[in-house]
């Protein structure tokens, strides 16, 4: 069993104040697996204090993009050398199967600190233009302090994105990971202080909500980047909006994924496994409503059913495996309780249903619906688990309103043998990713939500802008 006793802040391995602790459990055999401190808002404020120190008075946001740049490198070499090792902790701790793992869940993150640090080896602080009465310097500044609340689905990933353009921007950085998945975090610290990062520019608090939110609210933070639901998203604006403190957002989805007539099942079926399974269905940005035309339709949902019924579900180690179990016994409970909703709402289950793949372990049947309809709960609420909806659109401008009818959007697909008219349809559906007959989040181009899926855009320059003050100093003579 991994066994923490200590808090990263300020450079070290410190003791918490509180003696309560946070047990990992493994999903897959329900045992515990890791146990770290249960932070206190005590420790908050010492993390918040030290990071407050590093800006205000350390080296880290006076030097150059360029020398940060090469510190993120140094982790970054660090992280490449060691992303087995990662990938391997996450799917311990999570559940992601380990296939995923390895392709997403330390990849991803190790792509981000490799693009941050060759953006940062070119990327000027100061720009000049010309003015009306003589020139202008546009400065770029970081932000300040950060505070990143992060989720437990995908937790490496999503602490990178804020953590890698904050690093390189001159910011200092609270995490906080969730109780669920806190391990991977203290890994990361360990590589940090290998790599360089100094004393108090990063720092680690593992805390439940109520500690979270005292973060959130410090007055010591000048920054708020948040993953995680939309009801906490909200929350969290609402403080930040009273503070008129800065805050990024990215919350939940509902995807659409549209299946026009011309689209080769076969293929598409094969790429759409990974958009709207991945991580056992734990993502936000999981393809989770099919759109298949009346046409269709009976063809693409016994398509579905074949993909689904091809995931081999069962221990997340296991290379073979395609589906895993749930983050907690509660998200399992969630997940079936959808499941019987879809059922109640007249919905027919195609694959699945509520018998469980195992005793133990908190499995749920990868479950496929047809006959649905978008006005269904199934097809309107964030399930973050194995449960795909198919449902009938008329023709392509009802697929569009339909994927556009939704309080998200963050993601979305089109399948079709026309990649450019694919692209026509990519325009005019409002969300914030998007892919033709794939879907990839890349490190190079801006990642975030529509609506009430998020405020605000990571990854790419565009994740770097956010962790950066734009000051404008004119001059006469």
């Amino acid at each position: 069993m991994r066994q923490h006793d200590k808090l990263f802040i300020g450079g070290e391995w410190v003791n918490p104040a509180g003696t309560g602790t946070l047990d990992v459990i493994s999903p897959h055999t329900e045992e515990v697996v890791g146990r770290v401190p249960d932070g206190t808002a005590e420790d908050m404020d010492r993390a918040v204090a030290a990071a407050r120190e590093a800006f205000d008075h350390g080296p880290w946001p006076r030097m150059t993009f360029a020398e940060r740049a090469e510190v993120i490198a140094r982790l970054a070499a660090i992280y490449n050398e060691r992303q087995s090792e990662m990938a391997q902790l996450i799917t311990e701790e999570m559940g992601s199967p380990i296939t995923f793992s390895n392709l997403a869940q330390a990849p991803q993150p190790l792509g981000m600190l490799q693009f941050y640090a060759e953006l940062g080896r070119t990327f000027e602080q100061e720009e000049q233009r010309q003015g009306v009465f003589g020139p202008i310097t546009v400065r770029r500044e970081p932000v300040g302090v950060v505070a990143a609340v992060v989720p437990w689905n995908v937790p490496q990933f999503v602490t990178m994105t804020k953590v890698a353009p904050a690093l390189l921007a001159g910011c200092t950085i609270v995490l906080k990971p969730a109780p669920e998945t806190p391990l991977d975090a203290y890994l990361l610290a360990e590589w940090a202080a290998e790599a360089g990062v100094p004393a108090g520019v990063f720092n680690v608090v593992v805390a439940g909500r109520e500690v979270g939110e005292h973060l959130v609210s410090h007055p010591g933070v000048d920054k708020v980047a948040f993953t995680g639901s939309t009801a906490a998203g909200r929350r969290i604006a609402a403080i930040c909006g009273e503070q008129l403190k800065r805050v990024s957002l990215e919350l939940g989805g509902k995807s659409a994924a549209i299946v026009l007539d011309d689209a080769d099942l076969a293929s598409s079926m094969g790429f759409l496994a990974m958009a709207s399974l991945m991580n056992n269905g734990q993502a936000c940005v999981a393809q989770t409503r099919i759109l298949a035309s009346r046409n269709r339709y009976d063809e693409v949902v016994d398509a579905v059913a074949g993909m689904v019924k091809a995931q081999a579900v069962g221990d997340p180690a296991d290379p073979a495996t395609g589906i895993g179990p749930l983050v907690a016994k509660r998200q399992q409970e969630r997940v079936e309780g959808y499941i019987k909703i879809g059922m109640d709402e007249g919905a027919k289950v195609v694959v699945g249903g509520l018998d469980r793949p195992y005793d133990k372990g908190w499995y749920v049947a990868p479950t496929v619906f047809a006959g649905v309809s978008n006005d269904m709960r199934i097809a309107r609420e964030e399930i973050f688990g194995p449960v795909l909806a198919v449902i009938p659109f008329e023709d392509e401008a009802d697929a569009i309103r339909i994927a556009n009818d939704s309080d998200y959007g963050l993601a979305g697909t089109v399948w079709t043998a026309d990649p450019e008219h694919g692209m026509d349809v990519a325009r005019q559906v409002r969300t914030g990713t998007y892919g033709v007959n794939c879907f990839m989040l890349e490190t190079n181009a801006p990642f975030g939500g529509y609506k009430a899926s998020g405020v605000g855009r990571e990854l790419g320059p565009e994740g770097l802008s956010a962790y950066l003050e734009y000051k404008t100093i004119s001059r006469l003579g």
